[in-house]
């Protein structure tokens, strides 16, 4: 008979969990919707949501007036009370984001740094972020984990950083004192990883099953790799470097650097450099490309879109993907003329996949992180709902 139970019970979290997911990444959807979705029969679901909305996870909506054929089904979508905490650190700058789970990034704090933050230092800003707004802004709701986007290399089976270089950080632990100080279970992954994730699920290659993803940062250059749907960790969780990839240079005046890596000649210190700007935040930087009247700027642009089309030839050679999504600066070099960015790719690459790939600069943007590390956080609570808010009520 407890074995009976047993299985009960996880079939019912199974269901609970299946039903979140559903509203969590397709968006708000009908009873009825949801019932042809899952295969479950209409009570089942009905009771299953009723769980889910007693525990704010979702909440029920008035039925689509639209809808003439029998009755109306109330719409089911998740709310903004349940959020996880989204951390980005960088050479600059610590980011940190409230995102809710219907993937409102509903508060952001950008604390901008003199050097590259230590462990010690993330943890200390996120505290006292989350003590502000739990004490004014987001009093009353309700966080259930943390996620990391490091720039940098993470050991998969625990959210080890082993090396983020222009950080500093060298075999660094951050879940730990991160779950210590703030009582949340942390997750650690790549900060491109996770972008790949977010613009997977919620943005640019929503409707894409063979993706590649390049995000442009302060650190460099970091990549995903979606194949078949399925997010390509490697052996160790290290995949998606594309930044230490040694790339294609036609032209031997546009070297910059000796057999440097790709995110040596492609890189976002170079354009702040020509720009004249300090240490700013993407719109500042995508304001000034957007606007270029000197010639240098206009020619360094160039210069590393050749550079940066070139790889990704070799990519849609490589890989075949039929989606391409760039974030960060590179989003920005492919914008300032997207239709030439992308003719540019496939005179490089072979015709057959070239036809086939499209290039767009991440949707999210510079959400994408947050909700990236959102996502990872989130894990727990969409496979199991109930056990993982029991667990934080323990």
């Amino acid at each position: 008979m407890a074995e009976r139970a047993s299985s009960v019970e996880r079939v019912r979290a199974a269901n609970l969990g299946e039903v979140l997911r559903l509203v969590h990444q397709l968006g708000p959807r009908s009873r009825a919707v949801v019932t042809a979705e899952t295969g479950l029969n209409r009570s089942t679901v009905a009771d299953l949501v009723a769980e889910l909305a007693s525990r704010g996870l979702v909440v029920e909506q008035e039925p689509d007036p639209t809808r003439r054929v029998g009755r109306p089904s109330p719409i089911v979508a998740t709310g903004d009370a349940v959020m996880a905490i989204a951390v980005n650190p960088e050479v600059d700058a610590i980011e940190v984001g409230a995102v809710a789970l219907s993937g409102r990034v509903r508060e952001r704090i950008r604390v901008e740094c003199e050097r590259p933050p230590s462990v010690e230092d993330v943890v200390g800003v996120v505290a006292r972020v989350v003590e502000g707004w739990q004490a004014g802004a987001l009093a009353g709701s309700r966080f259930v984990g943390i996620g990391v986007a490091v720039p940098g290399l993470v050991r998969v089976e625990d959210g080890l950083v082993r090396l983020a270089p222009h950080l500093g950080w060298h075999e660094a632990d951050i879940r730990s004192p991160l779950t210590q100080r703030l009582g949340l279970s942390a997750a650690i992954d790549n900060d491109a990883s996770l972008g790949a994730r977010a613009e997977r699920l919620f943005g640019a290659a929503r409707e894409h099953r063979n993706v590649v993803y390049l995000n442009g940062g302060a650190s460099g250059i970091g990549g995903g790799l979606i194949l078949d749907g399925t997010l390509i960790a490697g052996a160790g969780g290290y995949a998606g470097e594309w930044g230490q990839t040694r790339p294609s240079i036609a032209v031997e005046a546009d070297r910059r650097t000796r057999a440097g890596t790709l995110e040596d000649e492609v890189n976002r210190a170079r354009l702040l450099q020509v720009t004249g700007l300090g240490a700013v935040d993407d719109p500042v930087l995508a304001a000034a490309l957007s606007d270029v009247e000197s010639s240098e700027v206009a020619d360094e642009i160039d210069r590393q879109r050749r550079i940066l089309a070139a790889t990704l030839a070799n990519a849609v050679n490589v890989l075949n993907p039929s989606m391409i999504v760039l974030g960060g600066f590179l989003g920005m070099l492919s914008d300032s003329n997207a239709d030439g960015f992308t003719a540019d790719v496939r005179a490089n690459a072979l015709a057959a996949p070239g036809e086939q790939v499209e290039i767009r600069a991440a949707a999210l943007g510079a959400d994408r992180l947050l909700i990236g590390a959102a996502e990872a956080a989130f894990a727990p609570l969409l496979t199991d709902p109930a056990r993982a808010l029991d667990a934080l009520s323990a």
